[in-house]
């Protein structure tokens, strides 16, 4: 089961972490964190391999950062320097199946 946590309202400026825990993905996957706001589609924030690298979208590189606890089978996502345009409802989600699924967690700014 994939279930990210750690949503809340914010003001801009802000930031919030993100966590996701699966143990029958994590640490085996690679894993993702997706987004989707309300009208728009399915959007790739940040990527994490196995061997530790990772991808940011444009939109969040040098903001946000991607991390990875093995002996915890979590996933992080620091969200800092949050914008209005970071709301949305993230996904924790392997990158094989690359969409927004499972239970999200709402993130707002104002």
């Amino acid at each position: 089961q994939l279930l990210a946590s750690g949503g809340g309202s914010m003001q801009a400026g802000g930031s919030l972490r993100l966590s996701c825990t699966a143990s029958e993905f994590i640490p085996n996957s690679d894993m993702g964190w997706y987004r989707q706001a309300p009208g728009n589609n399915c959007e790739l924030v940040s990527t994490i391999s196995k061997d530790g690298s990772t991808y940011y979208a444009d939109s969040v590189k040098g903001r946000f950062t991607i991390s990875q606890d093995n002996a915890k089978n979590t996933v992080y996502l620091q969200m800092n320097s949050l914008k209005p345009e970071d709301t949305a409802v993230y996904y924790c989600v392997p990158t094989v199946v690359p969409d927004c699924w499972g239970q999200g967690t709402q993130v707002t700014v104002s």
